[in-house]
């Protein structure tokens, strides 16, 4: 009988309705969230492997009052509950894609029409009216299929929209590179890059065919135009948990035109390819962990994300040293305990994922010793940021987590928390 550390509120994975549950630690530090449902029975899910101290990294955030959380997330939006406001907003522009991967959290691929775009431009006007100047996520499916988008770049950013990011698979920013550079020009900020690994069994695994040598040249062709490239590696154990030391490196290697990797353990939502059981979990604490022994970085260069609750992700700064090494910025031991607003945490992402403006290099800023002016300059050109998501399913969801996130989704008119946006049932 494990030791009860946490009353939450989560839903049953099957019939999606709001349930009591509770977090619970194992004598062996791995913590469980348990939950039964009367209809459905008994589940259980890891949610800590015990390789990061639980309550240093909940930095005494407090549970969920009583009596609230009844409702979620139901027929969802942003209501006076939710403790935290938009950050990053995401907005779908297409159904289709040019990819069937087995993991995808959109069901991407589909042949659905696509909005239009005085549609969209009026989603983005809704963005902007309810959230303010967030940083404007564009998503899918895969977003670059539209011609128009870069249009729809330029008008977001006339708007109002502080940033403008495209999360995308890279497949036609490679192979188009003219494209690539309309989107520059339209003002794009940021591509949120899928990116796995740094073999391409990883991907005919993942996405059904080799795409790496697609993916570098997607690298190379942002680099070339200045726009900042965060590599994002959904993590699935078996797959590419062994490889994250050697895609960090590869990160590295490439800087300045990759700016960071922003890691997402698999969650089962959407489309996957079996129903999970306790060893296919991957828990944040034992993503840093193994980050941690294959790339030798401290484990208390990790820290908990700055906006959201502490369990839904962590960050890490490093510069990019001349012989490729990294060398921390940040530590837990070292950091405030003080949580950041939305406005804060989007401002943070901008300065760590956006490419600085070019300028010239200082007199030995390729040494390993630095003055100031010289460290200035790494920081805004020679640095690699770390961090990660760790998403919820209908089977860890934990309604504590959801009140505080900050990464919403534009659905119909409605801002909803990213994870009750694509909750959907454990098949």
């Amino acid at each position: 009988m494990g030791e009860l550390i946490r009353k939450i509120r989560s839903v049953c994975p099957v019939c999606l309705e709001n349930l009591p549950a509770q977090l619970v630690r194992e004598a062996d530090g791995r913590i469980f969230l348990e939950k039964r449902c009367p209809a459905h029975g008994d589940f259980r899910a890891p949610v800590w492997n015990g390789k990061v101290d639980w309550e240093q990294w909940l930095l005494g955030t407090p549970p969920l009052p009583e009596g609230s959380a009844l409702r979620c997330p139901g027929d969802c939006g942003i209501c006076a509950e939710h403790e935290i406001g938009t950050c990053c907003a995401l907005l779908e522009v297409t159904n289709r894609c040019n990819l069937r991967c087995r993991f995808c959290f959109a069901d991407g691929g589909s042949e659905n029409n696509d909005p239009g775009l005085d549609e969209l431009k009026d989603a983005v006007r809704d963005i902007v009216r309810q959230c303010g100047k967030v940083l404007l996520q564009l998503s899918g499916g895969e977003p670059t299929l539209r011609d128009d988008l870069p249009e729809l770049v330029r008008f977001a950013k006339e708007a109002g929209c502080s940033y403008v990011q495209l999360n995308t698979n890279g497949i036609r920013l490679a192979q188009d590179p003219t494209y690539a550079e309309a989107l520059r020009d339209a003002g794009l900020d940021i591509v949120f890059l899928q990116f796995d690994g740094t073999r391409d069994d990883v991907y005919e695994t993942l996405r059904g065919r080799p795409l790496l040598e697609t993916k570098l040249e997607a690298i190379r062709v942002c680099s070339a135009l200045r726009v900042g490239v965060t590599l994002v590696p959904t993590v699935v154990r078996g797959v590419n948990d062994s490889d994250l030391g050697a895609l960090i490196a590869l990160a590295a290697s490439l800087a300045p035109g990759v700016r960071g990797v922003h890691f997402q353990p698999v969650s089962y939502f959407g489309r996957y390819p079996k129903k999970p059981g306790e060893g296919d979990r991957y828990t944040l604490d034992q993503l840093m962990a193994d980050i941690s022994e294959q790339a030798g970085i401290p484990l208390s260069s990790f820290m908990p994300s700055r906006c959201d609750h502490p369990l839904c992700g962590f960050h890490a700064s490093f510069l990019v040293m001349p012989g490729g090494g990294l060398r921390p910025l940040s530590s837990i031991t070292h950091s405030s305990h003080a949580r950041g607003c939305e406005r804060d945490n989007r401002e943070y992402v901008a300065r760590h994922w956006r490419r600085a403006p070019e300028e010239s290099a200082p007199a030995g800023s390729f040494s390993d010793e630095m003055d100031f002016d010289t460290f200035l300059y790494r920081l805004r050109h020679q640095s690699l940021t770390l961090s990660a998501m760790a998403f919820q399913d209908a089977v860890n969801l934990n309604l504590e987590r959801l009140h505080r996130c900050s990464l919403h989704v534009y659905d119909k008119g409605k801002i909803k928390p990213f994870c009750a946006k694509y909750l959907s049932p454990i098949r």
